[in-house]
């Protein structure tokens, strides 16, 4: 269940029914203050809402004091551990939010001095719980069962600030595993209903990493578990977490930001160089803030009917292709066309007030070509839907769709990571 509370993280709210945030944490040296406040930047534009900052030493510390809090565009988090002091240095420095795991600071005593400065400075903290650095009286109970472990010491954690009589924290409880992120998780939120931020810590590389956080932290946000994520890749460029994080909102339809690419996944139908289609496509529309969905589609099989929905889209042969918007063919274009032709409609879109101008001599031809290099064979939408109808007349109703299906049916990019061999085109 969505978490009740809501706390501020600079002027970002987390939690009771705020927009999932997006956070990420600098793979730099802070006390290099040029270098973090570099990729503070560069994480920023590429959509973070929130960053996070090692904190192991007093000078990084001063780091932030001194010229990353006065220049950072997006609200800064604190990362502290072992070093209680260090806690506090950076909540009188004026960071937005200090993340501390309450287990390996020094005890209920320093915490205790942790939350009076928090209260002092109306800094809300971030209690965070890891698989591998649990209390040492858990430690028998994880090796029994460590979904129950972690949830346990949340749940201490938890108790202890409310005894301090602190609420202003989120909750973090991540694992290595992805099944007992995901349960863990879901127990907590229903006993507890302060935020939670999600993360399968330590995830790995980009590919591996941000697969299983897609399944991980997207179990949960469809239950409607988790206020902020955090993509955990082994890489030092943090804006390419943040990029994960956006496309694992989008796909959910959890959040917005800029265009979305739909892309057929090929088959022996193609005719065309569509792998390099789709690089150009992807790279060319990061020029664009909108969330528009954009269609690259391999035949006239999937094409229009598997997007009708898309703003614009390309479907594609083997010497032509043709440019739809909103299920209606808009021209017809040579393939070797078919990018730029594409981003000339989008850019008439925006220029004509996002109206789709449409030529009705060239939709017509289009449509002309669609009908001619269609697959009869093939069960498009559109010619399910016509023998769902035709058979539903005929009967007078309840026609199995099944019975239908059977009527018809019958008999720029790096070649060695897609290759063409095989194919019906070459890549020249």
């Amino acid at each position: 269940m969505p978490s009740k509370r809501q706390i501020m993280v600079g002027n970002v709210p987390v939690g009771g029914g705020a927009p999932v945030a997006v956070q990420t944490m600098t793979k730099t040296e802070t006390a290099n203050h040029a270098q973090t406040l570099a990729q503070i930047h560069r994480v920023a534009e590429a959509g973070a809402d929130i960053v996070r900052c090692a904190v192991p030493r007093v000078q990084d510390v001063e780091a932030l004091r001194d010229h990353i809090l006065p220049n950072s565009p997006i609200p800064i988090i604190a990362d502290i551990h072992f070093n209680h002091t260090l806690a506090i240095k950076a909540m009188e420095a004026g960071v937005h939010c200090i993340r501390i795991n309450p287990g390996n600071i020094g005890g209920p005593d320093k915490v205790a001095e942790v939350v009076a400065k928090a209260k002092e400075h109306n800094v809300p903290m971030r209690i965070g719980v890891n698989s591998g650095s649990l209390p040492k009286h858990l430690h028998e109970l994880e090796f029994e069962n460590p979904v129950e472990a972690l949830v346990q010491a949340a749940v201490e954690f938890v108790d202890l600030m409310h005894r301090l009589d602190f609420d202003n924290f989120k909750v973090s409880m991540k694992s290595t595993n992805v099944p007992n992120t995901i349960a863990s998780n879901r127990l907590l939120a229903e006993k507890i209903d302060h935020p939670l931020h999600l993360g399968i810590t330590e995830a790995g590389t980009k590919w591996t990493g941000s697969l299983k956080s897609a399944v991980g932290l997207g179990t949960l946000l469809a239950d409607g578990i988790g206020d902020t994520i955090r993509i955990s890749l082994s890489t030092f460029h943090a804006e390419e977490e943040v990029k994960v994080g956006w496309e694992i909102l989008k796909a959910l339809k959890l959040r917005e930001r800029g265009p979305v690419l739909i892309a057929c996944p090929t088959c022996g139908r193609l005719q065309f160089d569509m792998d390099s289609v789709v690089a150009e496509v992807e790279q060319r529309l990061q020029a664009y803030p909108d969330p528009i969905e954009v269609s690259i589609l391999g035949c006239a099989v999937n094409g229009i009917g598997e997007a009708r929905h898309a703003d614009f889209g390309i479907t594609g042969a083997k010497d032509a292709g043709m440019i739809f918007s909103k299920g209606e063919p808009l021209k017809k274009v040579p393939t070797d066309r078919l990018v730029d032709e594409l981003f000339a409609e989008i850019d008439r879109y925006y220029e004509s007030d996002k109206t789709i101008v449409r030529d009705a001599a060239a939709a017509a031809e289009a449509r002309a070509w669609l009908a001619e290099n269609e697959d009869l064979e093939a069960m498009t939408p559109e010619r399910l839907a016509a023998i769902e109808a035709e058979k539903a007349k005929a009967s007078g109703g309840g026609q199995d769709v099944l019975d239908a299906l059977a009527v018809t049916k019958s008999g720029g990019v790096d070649e060695s990571s897609s290759p063409t061999a095989g194919r019906r085109f070459s890549r020249a």
